[in-house]
């Protein structure tokens, strides 16, 4: 285990303090910590990935600083543009979800209506056939198309 020595710690010109540890007596190592340099809490502490970037002065008038700015802007437009037609899609793609839904819904209630129209024939015909049918062994004999009597 690492055992932290606060008694040397150094301040770098950035704002992070660097506390030296000893681990497993190989000697001191450097460990940057996210601790305001200065006692009375002034300043931010600075995560180590953005160190770089804030001592590093841009020139504004440069070419290169022009053309990143450039690619920046069109990618931004890229972006914006394909959010927009994003949007679009989705909507478009609602509207016709919407028609659908009113389409179905309508061949539901033609179709149930049918349904209600075709049970209600059915149990008329099913009650027609009852009421014709006389009890077995009673029946007339039939004559048949030819006139033979079967």
């Amino acid at each position: 285990m690492s055992k932290a020595s606060p008694e040397a710690p150094g301040t770098e010109a950035n704002g992070v303090s660097v506390i030296y540890s000893q681990a497993h007596s190989s000697g001191l190592q450097q460990v940057p910590q996210l601790v305001p340099a200065s006692p009375a809490g002034g300043g931010k502490a600075v995560p180590p990935s953005r160190q770089g970037k804030k001592g590093c002065l841009v020139d504004r008038s440069s070419e290169e600083y022009r053309q990143r700015r450039e690619r920046n802007n069109m990618a931004v437009k890229k972006s914006r543009l394909k959010s927009k037609q994003r949007a679009q899609d989705t909507l478009q793609r609602v509207t016709q979800l919407k028609e659908e839904n009113e389409r179905l819904e309508a061949k539901i209630k033609l179709l149930t209506k049918e349904l209600s129209v075709l049970k209600d024939l059915f149990l008329e015909h099913a009650h027609n056939l009852a009421d014709n049918v006389q009890p077995t062994g009673t029946e007339p004999p039939r004559e048949s198309p030819d006139g033979s009597g079967q």
